[in-house]
């Protein structure tokens, strides 16, 4: 474990945070980054046993900055000063990660070279509710539009080989979003990564998180939130233009063709600038029609098919059939768009 820095965020910390660094040591790790992140003067007495550690190493934030912009604080400190290292591993500082599953991340990173997650398993009893449905809900949304099954989205525990820092000192959040973010740039960049089963431990509730439910997790949703709320937008644009020009042409496929003309223009422009902030010009645009297209003839197919089925060219039946195949495909669209029309970055090519 000579060759592994140990990361530990924390902010307002208890003792649990002298005993998680005291077993971490037992079990072999003798380099371990502690951040501050803006305590108050209540907890110095903690970080002061930790500055008397000469296994420890303490990085301090006059004022809280959040989870992300510690563990970017850390980053960059052992990118810049730890040389030889092969991997990082993120730990709580409240005692939730057992230094034994700790070890065996950090041992399946150096076997494979990949990025580690350590995953709960949230079927258990004992397992608080809010921790187990958010776990879940989180867990499909990123299955059904990033394709990435991982069993627990939120783990802080995660071993990131020494070569990845520079990257992840550029992923972007500054509190509990970075987490997400950093599992949205390992899929953006095909990253492969690893999923090792460990304890599930839950002190008192979790009562010591300082996560804020409402806030936070509108920060974690915020990618799919604006993309969400582009696409209503433009599903407004095409609705509206669909019911114009169907009482024009009485023709639906024209009205699906020409409403969507209108709204993709918008909807492109809008994820451009607003959502993804990739990459955008005339290679993007070409790639957005090529997609466009694609779900344009899907989506006229379903309502044609759907009309022949209930042998009906009803105004507002039709409209209800555009909008099952519209919600069918926006998880599509969503996950086209972002790893191919608006990427920036060049296939990890590792």
């Amino acid at each position: 474990m000579k060759n592994v820095t140990v990361i530990i965020p924390a902010y307002e910390p208890d003792e649990k945070l002298l005993s998680a660094i005291s077993e971490l040591k037992k079990t072999g790790f003798s380099d371990i980054v502690v951040v501050d992140d803006g305590s108050s003067d209540k907890c110095q007495q903690f970080f002061d046993e930790v500055k008397k550690d000469e296994n420890c190493t303490l990085l301090v934030h006059e004022v809280n900055k959040g989870k992300g912009q510690a563990l970017r604080t850390a980053f960059e400190y052992i990118f810049k000063n730890r040389e030889g290292v092969d991997c990082v591993a993120t730990v709580d500082a409240d005692g939730q990660h057992a230094p034994v599953d700790v070890l065996a991340c950090v041992e399946k990173s150096i076997e494979t070279g990949n990025v580690v997650l350590g995953v709960r398993d949230f079927s258990l009893p004992g397992v608080p509710k809010k921790s187990k449905y958010g776990n879940n809900i989180t867990s499909g949304v990123f299955k059904v539009l990033f394709g990435m099954n991982i069993k627990d989205t939120q783990t802080g525990l995660r071993v990131l080989p020494f070569k990845y820092l520079p990257d992840l000192c550029e992923v972007s959040g500054d509190r509990y979003e970075y987490e997400t973010n950093m599992l949205l740039w390992m899929n953006r960049d095909h990253i492969d990564f690893e999923q090792v089963v460990i304890q599930t431990i839950y002190i008192e509730e979790n009562a010591s998180s300082h996560f804020r439910p409402v806030r936070d997790s509108l920060r974690i949703y915020g990618l799919i939130i604006k993309f969400l709320a582009t696409s209503l937008a433009a599903a407004a644009v095409d609705y509206v233009g669909f019911i114009l020009f169907k009482i024009f042409f009485k023709e639906s496929a024209i009205a699906v063709v020409l409403a969507r003309i209108i709204s993709s223009l918008v909807n492109y422009l809008l994820n451009a600038k607003v959502v993804f902030k990739g990459e955008t010009g005339k290679k993007s645009i070409v790639r957005y029609y090529i997609l466009a297209a694609g779900i344009l003839a899907v989506s006229t197919g379903i309502i044609k098919l759907l009309e022949f089925i209930f042998a009906t060219e009803s105004t507002a039946l039709s409209t209800l059939f555009k909008m099952i195949a519209d919600i069918i495909l926006w998880a599509v669209s969503f996950r086209f768009q972002r790893e191919w029309v608006f990427n920036k970055k060049k296939e990890n090519t590792r």
